[in-house]
């Protein structure tokens, strides 16, 4: 398949945004909504290497498609520039990272009987990942929706009732509705640019101790349910990491039973403390059940339908984003997007801001990031994870 873009009028190499991708994989802590404000950032204010308008496209397609949202966007900016090798690598460079530190802490899990210190890690690190989901969704907001001034929300209010609408509907449901966006995308895709079948018509058509570990131990038949299963996950789970997590709860633990509940409240925290997307604990999940190859099974399940699902149609999506009713379809997606992304944030800070200890905890997080410019978000997770270990150790 043919690039998009001729390599005369790229500003970086292949190999730079495999790098770029490799280093957000093993540092990029936050989940979802931190990932996609970290590629914003990175790549279309400071790189300059996606434009505005590629980085939209690829966040309204990432969450039409089924599937985990950080790793399909950047799979689609990996996609715009350098075609399939550009998805692939940047794909694989973005979960590997993260699948490799998650069956290594399930190799520690079988060894000493669960991660009861990773509570008190977690305590620390999800008040800080808090603060920098917020000031991510700040910056997001501002870019995609609109500046916080009266004249601006008067000029695009419709995009401001999108983006409220959502962020209620995915903080009151707990779900992300991608039947909700596409309506969305289509009321203002009528009122700002209709095309031209709507204009003709009034009426609309419907629409290490490996062996101890238990590494290599696996039983053929739970890797084909485990490759249905989380293939399933893959394909048919639309929206952010955190959308999957209802989806295996109920697999995992109620119908399938290869889990209890505690373990796997340890295997979403263990994709919280790791960098990377939230769904990877789908790595960790199967390292319990069926060793390394479970592992390898149910990763290779969750992400291969979501690369499937975002390099088929990239090509045309980017063709037919040029139109005008296209363009405003996508920028009424993307207000309901940033909208649920916000909702997620209210979610998770529901569970993670448990106290007054975790709440200042996550606001000097956001301070520090807004007045010490030089300070990265690694750092931040890093401190907050000694003072949330100390503070339920020793206190």
């Amino acid at each position: 398949m043919e690039t998009l873009t001729h390599p005369e009028t790229v500003r970086y190499s292949l190999t730079a945004l495999t790098k770029y991708f490799l280093r957000l994989g093993t540092l990029g802590f936050g989940g979802p909504v931190a990932l996609v404000g970290y590629m914003h950032r990175d790549l279309v204010e400071e790189r300059k290497w996606i434009t505005e308008e590629e980085y939209r496209e690829g966040l309204a397609l990432a969450q039409l498609a089924p599937g985990p949202l950080a790793a399909q966007l950047g799979i689609y900016l990996g996609y715009v520039h350098y075609g399939v090798w550009g998805a692939t690598l940047t794909g694989l460079s973005f979960v590997l990272p993260s699948f490799i530190m998650v069956v290594l802490l399930g190799i520690a899990y079988k060894l000493y009987g669960g991660l009861a210190w990773m509570q008190s890690v977690f305590y620390g690190v999800g008040s800080a990942v808090i603060g920098i989901i917020t000031l991510s969704c700040y910056k997001l907001t501002i870019k995609s929706v609109g500046k916080l001034e009266a004249q601006a929300i008067k000029s695009r209010w419709l995009l401001w009732l999108f983006f409220i609408v959502t962020a209620v509907a995915t903080a009151i449901t707990q779900r992300e509705e991608v039947w909700l966006f596409i309506i969305l995308g289509l009321v203002y895709m009528i009122i700002k640019a209709p095309p031209k079948w709507i204009r003709r018509q009034s009426t609309l058509p419907s629409v290490v101790l490996l062996v101890g570990a238990g590494f290599w131990q696996f039983d053929a038949t739970k890797l084909w349910q485990l490759g249905l299963f989380f293939t399933e996950a893959g394909a048919f789970v639309f929206g952010s990491g955190l959308a999957i997590i209802p989806f295996l709860q109920a697999g995992v633990v109620g119908e399938m039973g290869w889990l209890n509940e505690q373990q796997f409240l340890d295997s979403v925290a263990v994709a919280m403390i790791t960098p990377g997307p939230v769904v990877i604990t789908v790595g960790f999940i199967g390292f319990l059940v069926s060793g390394f190859a479970g592992a390898s099974v149910a990763a290779l399940g969750v992400f291969l339908p979501c690369f499937v699902f975002t390099v088929l149609p990239a090509p045309y999506f980017r063709k037919i984003s040029k139109n005008e009713s296209i363009k405003a379809f996508v920028d009424g997606i993307t207000a309901a997007v940033v909208g649920a992304l916000v909702g997620s944030v209210v979610v998770i800070a529901t569970r993670s801001i448990v106290d007054l200890t975790s709440a200042v905890i996550a606001l000097a997080s956001i301070l520090a990031l807004v007045y010490l410019k030089k300070i990265q978000e690694p750092y931040i997770i890093l401190a907050a994870a000694i003072i949330g270990y100390c503070i339920k150790t020793y206190l």
